[in-house]
């Protein structure tokens, strides 16, 4: 189980989670970033564009004509997803915060699937997908060691409170 991101103040190669919080606020919040509406600048140059919940429908693949139901059967509505311009990697971002046992236990079984889904209705558009998990402390416990290493072995990631900048590939604030 790897024991990265842990939360604290904000970092100039980090976001970090303490709680369900909007990436949107996150990435405004650092130095040389600003976000207006969907779209996201570093140094005034757009770097990436918001497509959560059901905007990854109206407003990436609809204006491209593409019928999801012609792709896939249940429409999939991420927590978070960005699309990272340079990479053409769209980022299907869930953050699961637990305090107790519950049903997020099997969620986190289930990225594999969904990255199949979202892989196949964005394959028209040439981008890729990257499935994570911001998680809390709560998964570290070692009954979700199995779970962590399934969630690795399928090609999806999971972070501690912090979502590194490099991974998503974006430029990180100098100073």
């Amino acid at each position: 189980m790897k024991k990265s991101g842990f939360g604290g103040a904000k970092t100039k190669t980090g976001l970090v989670f303490e709680s369900r919080v909007e990436l949107k606020k996150l990435l405004a919040a650092l130095a040389g970033y600003k976000v207006v509406g969907d779209i996201v600048y570093f140094q005034n140059e757009k770097v990436a564009e918001f497509y959560g919940k059901n905007k990854l429908y109206k407003n990436l693949l609809e204006p491209r004509n593409i019928d999801y139901l012609s792709i896939i059967s249940k429409k999939l509505l991420p927590d978070e997803a960005i699309l990272i311009l340079s990479g053409k990697t769209l980022f299907i971002i869930e953050i699961k915060f637990q305090e107790v046992a519950g049903s997020v236990d099997e969620k986190l079984q289930s990225c594999d699937f969904k990255k199949k889904q979202y892989s196949r209705l964005l394959s028209p558009l040439g981008i890729s997908v990257q499935y994570v998990y911001i998680l809390n402390d709560w998964f570290r416990k070692q009954e979700y060691r199995d779970v962590l290493n399934y969630v690795e072995a399928v090609g999806c990631r999971y972070f501690f409170h912090e979502l590194p900048l490099s991974f998503l590939g974006l430029p990180q604030p100098k100073g």
